[in-house]
């Protein structure tokens, strides 16, 4: 299977930023400028590229992504991200689909998975995110999919199809244990994306890793070991990306007092909040939101 076909779908289908499809739970997007780097969450997604390079920091690590390669996230992640490459002429084309949990366990009961799907002893908690090269199969599939935009009444009947055909295949490649985790209920994935729900739920309150490590069924040194293997971040880096963000989003929606937004996402000092906005976002809360209320595609984010 060519790039070409899915290039072209995905170029007829997407309007500018990121469009939800027809097809639930899938997306197409179309970026036609680089941009600043873009400050985001996840959710739990493949993401295939058909034209175009992203480049996505994770805590301290860089994923790349080009056309005919996928990502895939597992937990809902703060991440700063750019396109490296797009252009009005040539604009950055992807598809995306959500990852359900559901879906994934009920595939997993399969008896043809057990000669993979059983972890090695010994083997270490994948990480959330990981970046793979698309099988010919695994392109096909995701073709086939989007070409049901132009027969709607198929939809129904055949997209719960061919997702469950595209997590087969992604869930048996390069980066299935990424995958597989999201469909083992007491995996160390489960666990951390159970903390993770909680900490973006309560982001404005004090943490003890040792309550969090409760949470997670876990000793306090396993689930820090496991929330930075997954995550790429400590809980602690985690809320405050999730605090700043949430300051972000209330400060361009009520503009003005820096100081009452500091407090409401769980600061103690506005000086502390303003320098670690800046660090974050590389200007200080009210620069940075006039900004972006004078040019709203700054903080539309693609993953």
């Amino acid at each position: 299977m060519s790039l070409q076909e899915f290039r072209d779908l995905v170029d007829r289908h997407a309007q500018p930023g990121i469009t939800p499809s027809a097809i639930p739970g899938v997306v197409v997007s179309r970026m036609t400028d680089d941009g600043s780097p873009d400050e985001s969450t996840t959710g739990t997604i493949l993401a295939v590229v058909a034209q175009g390079t992203k480049r996505l920091l994770v805590g301290g690590t860089i994923h790349d992504y080009g056309p005919g390669q996928y990502l895939i996230a597992s937990v809902d992640l703060p991440v700063s991200g750019q396109f490296t490459d797009a252009t009005p002429q040539a604009p950055a084309l992807g598809f995306g689909l959500e990852l359900r949990a559901e879906v994934i366990a009920e595939l997993m009961l399969n008896a043809a998975a057990a000669e993979f799907m059983r972890p090695a002893r010994g083997e270490s908690s994948p990480s959330a995110i990981a970046v793979g090269h698309a099988s010919e199969r695994l392109l096909d599939a995701v073709t086939r999919m989007l070409r049901l935009l132009d027969s709607p009444r198929d939809i129904p009947v055949l997209a719960p199809l061919i997702e469950r055909e595209i997590l087969w295949l992604i869930m048996s490649g390069e980066q299935g244990a990424t995958v597989r985790q999201l469909g083992l209920a007491d995996s160390s994935v489960s666990r951390v994306r159970h903390v993770v729900r909680w900490i973006r739920e309560h982001f404005a309150e004090s943490l003890r890793v040792e309550e969090l490590a409760q949470l997670a069924r876990m000793s306090p040194s396993a689930f820090h070991r496991a929330f930075h293997g997954v995550t790429a971040m400590s809980p602690i880096q985690y809320q405050k990306s999730i605090r700043l963000q949430e300051a972000r989003l209330q400060l361009l929606a009520r503009p003005g007092d820096v100081a009452a937004t500091a407090y409401a996402v769980g600061y103690e000092s506005p000086s502390q909040f303003s320098r670690e906005y800046r660090r974050e976002f590389g200007a200080p809360p009210s620069r940075d939101t006039a900004a972006l209320r004078l040019d709203p595609g700054l903080s539309n984010g693609d993953n």
